[in-house]
């Protein structure tokens, strides 16, 4: 969820000139985020077989705020055991190709050469939903779970009222509770990029954490194991439904370094799953002093 910056004047870090006794050190040179992202293609190929996708994107933010990212296709293979044996009819091939819509789709079982590079046309800064802080803001963030409820509600609140106003021109059928009867899935959203997307205090993602699990409609399916096997508690966030399209997202979290370790997304219409919009991402988030690299192969 991207937030448009509607934020009151001092709503957010209004005034913040020191570092708090609860503030986390940088314990190296970069903040990194890893995201692998799972889906399955959206078209069956050969002779109507599906793969599945793999794509690492990886993020690194220095204590300064500059950035860098990087990102890999790690290569397609067959979805299922029944796809794999479709697949191996057909002779088993390592690309695929075909035409939609005018465009070439290419497939690959191998995985891609990737990149990685500055950022650029972004203020240096850590981003919290449209606004960019400094690492001395993030370790002023609430570390009390209802103070930091009510930060993020108001964010949210003054991004809807936005979003509410510019939809006068580009969509005057909407009302301001086409947002609103999403509001606890958006709090607990932002509560749940708390736990990876940036170098914020231990207490802080711990507040995150007790915010995201008590958000109304916020459900716990108990402890679990990610596609990496790493053990945690999952969370289903509040339903979302428009127009026959419903969107069930659950979160994976180890509450031991209270991080988000996988997020599992699945976006049906008329009561099918969208394939390629549907799946698993799984993070790894922590500090590190390697330099930022085209992300591996795994």
């Amino acid at each position: 969820m991207r937030f448009t910056l509607a934020l009151a004047a001092g709503l957010l870090f209004a005034g913040v000139a020191a570092v708090p006794a609860s503030a986390d050190a940088p314990e190296a040179a970069y903040w990194r985020v890893e995201a692998t992202h799972t889906t399955t293609h959206p078209r069956a190929v050969g002779s109507g077989y599906h793969l599945t996708q793999r794509r690492v994107s990886v993020e690194w933010l220095s204590p300064e705020g500059r950035s860098w990212s990087g990102f890999r296709e790690l290569g397609a293979r067959p979805a299922t055991k029944k796809d794999e044996a479709a697949w191996r009819a057909d002779g088993s091939p390592a690309t695929w190709d075909y035409r939609t819509e005018g465009m070439k789709i290419h497939l690959s079982a191998q995985p891609g050469k990737g990149f990685v590079r500055a950022a650029k046309g972004r203020p240096d800064g850590f981003r919290l939903g449209e606004r960019y802080v400094t690492y001395q803001q993030l370790q002023a963030l609430p570390t009390e779970a209802e103070a930091l409820r009510r930060q993020l509600t108001a964010e949210v609140g003054a991004w809807i009222d936005e979003a509410a106003e510019e939809a006068k021109t580009t969509a005057p059928k909407a009302t301001k509770n086409d947002w609103l009867v999403n509001l606890d899935r958006y709090v607990a959203q932002r509560a749940a990029e708390l736990l990876y997307a940036n170098p914020v205090p231990g207490k802080v993602r711990a507040a995150a954490y007790q915010v995201l699990k008590t958000t109304k409609g916020v459900g716990d399916l108990g402890r679990s194991k990610d596609p990496l096997g790493r053990s945690g508690h999952r969370l289903a966030l509040p339903v979302s439904s428009s127009k026959g399209s419903v969107l069930k997202q659950q979160l994976l979290v180890d509450t031991r370094t209270m991080t988000l370790l996988a997020e599992y997304t699945d976006l049906s219409y008329g009561g099918k799953t969208m394939l390629g919009k549907s799946g698993v991402k799984t993070f790894k988030a922590g500090w590190t002093d390697d330099k930022p690299a085209v992300p591996g192969v795994s």
